[in-house]
């Protein structure tokens, strides 16, 4: 029945997405997704291949579901890294695997299609908004659209002792702070 493949298939989802944010790829185990998603390691190999394929499917559905709730919009950059910060605090497994593919996975590995083509796109829309004149061209692009992002993300990419810290400042102050920081860097 398809709907039993599909239900199976988002239950072995959200298992490993849980198991791959505390543990990264290495650490993973696929008889613990198993469990926690109600199945047995059989199915993970048939509807992914394996543990690697699991992790990119993973990875794959996060950014997209990211870029589908957080589109760019490059008049209005502060507000899109508020938005992007508030995706984040949503779903911090996101920020974890996107981690841990950068440690475990790093080049050559291939790389994923959409997010390749969301950049260019975000990368051009900026480009047009400051040849508009609309946002300042001391940065190229790609450097605007980098601090963007690391500002949006810059709560999440502490050490465990500046994190501690950190916790005891609000959401809202964290977000205002994100976006303020955005302003100033846009500032003419």
């Amino acid at each position: 029945m398809p709907g039993d493949a599909e239900a199976t298939r988002a239950r072995l989802l959200a298992a490993a997405t849980t198991e791959f944010a505390v543990y990264g790829l290495a650490g993973a185990r696929v008889d613990r997704i198993a469990d926690t998603s109600g199945s047995n390691k059989a199915q993970i190999y048939h509807y992914f291949g394996s543990k690697d394929a699991l992790f990119d499917a993973v990875f794959h559905r996060l950014v997209l579901d990211t870029i589908s709730a957080v589109p760019l919009d490059a008049r209005d950059l502060p507000e899109y890294a508020g938005r992007l910060f508030d995706a984040y605090e949503r779903n911090p497994e996101l920020r974890r695997i996107a981690t841990w593919r950068r440690l475990e996975r790093g080049a050559p590995h291939p790389q994923l299609e959409p997010l390749l083509e969301n950049n260019r796109r975000d990368i051009a829309s900026i480009a047009r908004a400051q040849t508009e004149g609309h946002l300042p061209d001391r940065f190229a692009a790609v450097e605007l659209l980098t601090i963007v992002l690391t500002l949006a993300a810059m709560w999440m990419s502490q050490t465990p002792e500046l994190t501690g810290v950190v916790e005891r400042l609000s959401r809202a102050r964290r977000r205002t702070v994100v976006v303020a920081a955005v302003n100033a860097i846009l500032a003419f």
